[in-house]
């Protein structure tokens, strides 16, 4: 592996690829090489340079930015890919997990999120250069930090990725089912912060509530996992 990370950004708004180039320049151990505008232009580059890390779009003139992915795993299977796009389809999402992009970020891009996905692009890569083997440790650390950052662009805010998950693995262990004081006093958080993520379960359709009425005062919500 060279010691810098040469980058193709693709992306039809030249003042969107302005910015990302300056980005770029603010990261040591990256180069940005080229900037293409639509797919064709960006099928040149690929052809050409098998740049080792793609900014990729979503939309363009010519083609989606998903047709520009297979493109590049048929032709640069090497090259690694980022989406950068104001999409967020979950068609598109699906396609990008499928396709093997590393990172999902949405517009509009803080320089902090952009350096940080970069910079955890380049220890994975390092990570997987350095060594035939990798350690379990290392291996978790490579695949959590993906699921952390598609989980976090991808969540409301006021409502934490990795809370998200130890409420719904809570609710994998109680089939029937559950109430917001029950899971805060579990989880060692207030009852109104364990009924917005139990909430938020609901609004994705991952949960359901029924009643629970009992001899005094009103009924109480019980929040089921849903089977589907």
């Amino acid at each position: 592996m060279t010691d810098v990370i040469e980058v193709l950004i693709v992306e039809d708004d030249k003042r969107i690829a302005k910015i990302h180039q300056k980005f770029i320049e603010k990261i040591e151990g990256f180069k940005n090489i080229g900037v293409a505008f639509n797919a064709e232009e960006a099928y040149e580059w690929i052809d050409s340079f098998k740049p080792h890390l793609v900014l990729l779009d979503v939309y363009f003139p010519d083609k989606l930015g998903t047709e520009v992915l297979e493109y590049i795993k048929t032709n640069s299977p090497n090259s690694d890919i980022i989406f950068i796009t104001a999409a967020s389809e979950t068609e598109i999402l699906k396609k990008a997990f499928r396709g093997g992009v590393i990172d999902y970020l949405l517009k509009p891009l803080t320089f902090e999120r952009f350096k940080e996905s970069l910079e955890t692009y380049r220890s994975k890569r390092k990570l997987l250069e350095k060594s035939t083997h990798l350690e379990e440790h290392e291996i978790k650390e490579i695949w959590a930090s993906s699921k952390e950052m598609l989980m976090n662009e991808f969540t409301p805010k006021g409502i934490d990725a990795i809370t998200r998950s130890k409420v719904y693995d809570y609710l994998i262990n109680y089939p029937e089912g559950t109430t917001a004081e029950a899971l805060g006093k579990d989880l060692g958080m207030s009852r109104s912060t364990a009924r917005r993520y139990l909430e938020h379960l609901v609004s994705e359709n991952k949960v359901y509530t029924d009643l629970i009425y009992g001899t005094v005062g009103r009924p109480e919500r019980r929040y089921i996992l849903s089977k589907s």
